[in-house]
């Protein structure tokens, strides 16, 4: 038996998969992360384009300075940022000037390993983000293989990937990527082998998800198999739509004898960190899911399959969910079997949508459904439905779409929000300036957060409300706090300020 290491998602996806990529601020990851540090992941799966949207726009936090705390909070761990190589926050296509010039500013404030995903598997897509990273500096690049079920994605479609993946000098190695949870103990017997036999003797990881349950299990068949790594969460962020939980899965591999070389003390301690802010803010934790077939049928996550329902439920069409659940498939089948991995399955999900609730199929369609036909996403794996495609592409709104201008290089881009840091402009370029005005506007994000204080400091909030209280007095043993209102000191004008 061989060892095996893990990588953390908790900071990144289990945030993303369990608390809707919102949860977590930069005083929460800074706080967590020496414990991390300290566990002896392989890396830590830490940000995203999106997530870097989300520290704007939720949390009025600079990303950059973020990964920068955290780098200093965490410097023996690599941080890992995930992307593909054609947007950057926005869907919108971005110009290959742009990404470079992304990929140099992340090297720049820490992340050191980075994750090559495209949606479609295209090769020389991958090829070609991968180059850039290693022009950027990264040291350590992984290519995705994106795990699907469908009639194109068979073992040797995989072994394919990987094959390029093995001959590529800028890729250093590859993970197994199973957003969904589709992979079963039985299927990695078969996949696992053939990627490995493909990679020429590169490194394999495993990052699947416990949707429906398989997931604890086919990392260890898949450990067996020789995956070197398993991607794992912590504490409340593990299980669920997440992936399977750290203390539990480094416990089994060591039962069935692989050595797993991390500080049980320090993860156990991390652990209580998320359980604790679990507590403290109200969050939800993951918990062990149940084999639910369906989803190997429509391949829908939890995210937007709870979406779904709410959307249905909002327009009182919530006994339409079967029939669109039915439809589901029926549309992935006629686009070209897209992996459904963001932005994929809400594309297909708004199509079905559409399709159940019109008159006729394909009547109405999103931008983003044409866009995807006109090519923005990559190429699709297998071909679309000439007739779904003659129909979309035939329309006038796909003819608008075609003519778009091609995406701003960063001169155009300099040239259009002169005098800000590079940073700060390729934020401009990809968010609404209102969202980039209130980040700058805002304090500086705290950096310091114990979760043991959270009820007291909402008491304290909550009285802070309430004028008419004059004193508090907190009496425990070994603790004693008092505060009251005093009146203000009279101003220049002789003025009483009130209180205080």
């Amino acid at each position: 038996m061989a060892d095996v290491e893990l990588v953390d998602v908790s900071l990144r996806d289990g945030n993303q998969s369990l608390w809707g990529a919102t949860a977590l601020s930069t005083r929460h990851i800074v706080g967590v992360a020496p414990l991390l540090d300290r566990v002896g992941f392989r890396a830590l799966d830490y940000t995203s384009s999106t997530h870097m949207g989300v520290a704007v726009r939720t949390h009025k936090e600079d990303p950059w300075e973020r990964i920068r705390l955290t780098r200093a909070a965490a410097p023996r761990t690599p941080l890992q940022f995930i992307g593909t190589g054609f947007r950057f926050i926005s869907w919108e296509e971005a110009h290959p000037d742009f990404m470079q010039l992304v990929y140099e500013l992340l090297v720049r404030n820490g992340v050191g390993r980075f994750i090559v995903l495209d949606p479609m598997h295209d090769l020389e897509a991958m090829r070609r983000s991968a180059a850039m990273l290693r022009k950027a500096g990264a040291e350590e690049i992984v290519a995705a293989l994106t795990f699907t079920l469908s009639p194109v994605h068979g073992d040797d479609f995989y072994a394919a990937v990987a094959r390029m993946a093995g001959d590529c000098p800028d890729i250093d190695r590859a993970y197994l990527k199973d957003p969904t949870g589709l992979l079963s103990p039985e299927r990695a017997a078969t996949l696992v082998p053939a990627v490995r036999a493909s990679l020429g003797g590169k490194t394999l990881e495993l990052h699947s998800h416990c949707t429906i349950g398989l997931s604890p299990v086919t990392c260890l068949r898949a450990a067996d198999l020789g995956v070197d790594v398993v991607h794992v969460a912590c504490g409340p962020l593990a299980n669920g739509s997440s992936l399977p939980d750290a203390e539990r899965l480094a416990a089994n591999l060591r039962e069935l004898g692989h050595r797993v070389d991390v500080d049980d003390h320090a993860l156990g301690r991390a652990a209580d960190y998320f359980r604790q802010l679990a507590r403290a803010e109200s969050l939800p934790s993951g918990s062990p899911q149940e084999y639910d077939a369906a989803f190997l049928r429509h391949q829908v996550a939890g995210g937007v399959l709870t979406t779904t329902r709410r959307q249905l439920r909002e327009l009182g069409l919530e006994d339409r969910f079967d029939d669109l659940m039915a439809e589901v498939p029926r549309v992935r089948a006629e686009l070209g079997y897209p992996i459904m991995v963001t932005p994929f399955p809400q594309m297909v999900c708004t199509q079905a949508l559409y399709n159940v609730l019109g008159e006729e199929r394909y009547a109405n369609v999103p931008d983003e459904l044409i866009r995807y036909l006109l090519g923005r996403f990559g190429r699709p794996t297998a071909p679309v439905d000439p007739d779904v495609k003659d129909r979309i592409l035939g329309r006038p709104r796909a003819s608008e779409l075609a003519a778009e201008p091609p995406p701003p290089s960063p001169e155009e881009l300099r040239r259009r929000f002169p005098g800000v840091s590079d940073e700060e402009l390729v934020l401009r370029a990809s968010m609404p300036a209102e969202q980039v005005d209130a980040m700058r506007r805002a304090a500086p994000a705290p950096t310091r957060y114990n979760p043991e204080l959270r009820p007291l400091l909402s008491l304290l909030e909550q009285l802070a409300r309430r004028p008419a209280l004059a004193e508090l007095s907190v009496e425990r043993p070994g603790f004693s706090l008092r505060l009251g209102r005093r009146p203000r000191q009279a101003g220049a004008s002789g003025e009483e300020g009130g209180e205080r």
